[in-house]
């Protein structure tokens, strides 16, 4: 009997092995080509991320800034708010800017002093103005003096905020640790105070709208924050962060205090007479005028008041 004899070895194997030999060199490949896909796509994802609000699409009309004042029905006449009103309005529309007046009523501070009600407020006003791109929260015992400044390059300009930027000096007076940086640069700021010689002054500054301006007023408007009983509330707590988060420190600028806060009160303890308000300088704010029982807010404000309405009236300004 005759058996079949074996079938001669080729040097040509047959395709399926050949692809079952390549295969993991194969697979090896298809995952280093998926990694460098998958890190392509993160790079454009973050390119997009990062640089987006530099290439935002502003609509016509747009104002860039917002000046915010937040008002009380609870402790200011009519004629008190209107007078605020027609201040804030005359300096926006010869600026072409937006104002926006929100009641303290508008949002819930529970217990919280009444005073707080100014960080939902800058909130809202992103909310209502989601394309503008600085808010000014002005306090309502203050006054415009000089309409014809433009905010935008009077501080705002990124070099002529560098040239003006306080750098290295303890941000809380006189003898913080924490102390205001020295290389930032004026793009790169999102928060602009001043200060007295009591602390930082938030009764007048300028922040930039974005997702750090959220998470800072979300930071600062914490029901910690607001139940720990500081003795100038909002003011205090917003010194706490300043120090305590350095998040929020690389974004701040300190100006000098005449450029947006000069004083219409003299005040030893902040500064006296060396931040009184000049003839010629932006804003004249009555200081804790609503905080002391001595004084009545009004009254300060109607005597400003006439001198910009006197100036008003002339074309001065």
């Amino acid at each position: 009997m005759h058996f079949a004899l074996p079938p001669r070895k080729t040097s040509q194997p047959p395709p399926y092995a050949r692809a079952s030999r390549s295969s993991p060199i194969r697979r090896k490949q298809l995952q280093i080509g998926g990694l460098i896909a998958c890190g392509i796509l993160v790079l454009i994802y973050l390119s997009t991320y990062l640089f987006s609000s530099g290439s935002e699409h502003i609509p016509s009309g747009t104002p860039e800034i917002v000046v915010v004042t937040v008002l009380d029905e609870a402790t200011m006449s009519n004629e008190y708010k209107e007078r605020i009103k027609e201040n804030r309005s005359y300096y926006a529309k010869k600026q072409g800017y937006a104002t926006f007046f929100p009641e303290v009523a508008d949002y819930d501070i529970g217990t919280s002093p009444r005073s707080w009600a100014v960080v939902p407020a800058l909130r809202h006003a992103m909310t209502k103005y989601p394309k503008s791109t600085f808010f000014y929260l002005l306090s309502p015992h203050s006054l415009i003096m000089n309409p014809s400044i433009s905010l935008k390059s009077h501080i705002l300009d990124p070099k002529r905020l560098e040239s003006l930027m306080i750098r290295d000096k303890p941000v809380v007076p006189p003898d913080s640790v924490i102390r205001t940086f020295s290389h930032l640069k004026g793009d790169k700021v999102d928060l602009i105070l001043t200060q007295d010689d009591e602390g930082l002054c938030q009764g007048s500054f300028l922040i930039r709208r974005g997702e750090w301006a959220k998470f800072f007023l979300d930071t600062w408007f914490d029901p910690l924050y607001r139940s720990y009983n500081f003795q100038k509330a909002e003011g205090h707590a917003l010194e706490h962060i300043v120090q305590w988060h350095p998040t929020i420190l690389t974004k701040l600028a300190l100006v000098p205090q005449h450029l947006l806060n000069s004083y219409g009160v003299d005040i030893p303890s902040r500064g006296g007479r060396d931040v009184m308000h000049k003839e010629g300088e932006f804003v004249v704010r009555l200081v804790a005028c609503e905080l002391d029982t001595s004084r009545y807010c009004e009254k300060e404000f109607d005597q400003y008041y006439q001198q910009w309405k006197a100036l008003l009236n002339k074309g001065s300004i």
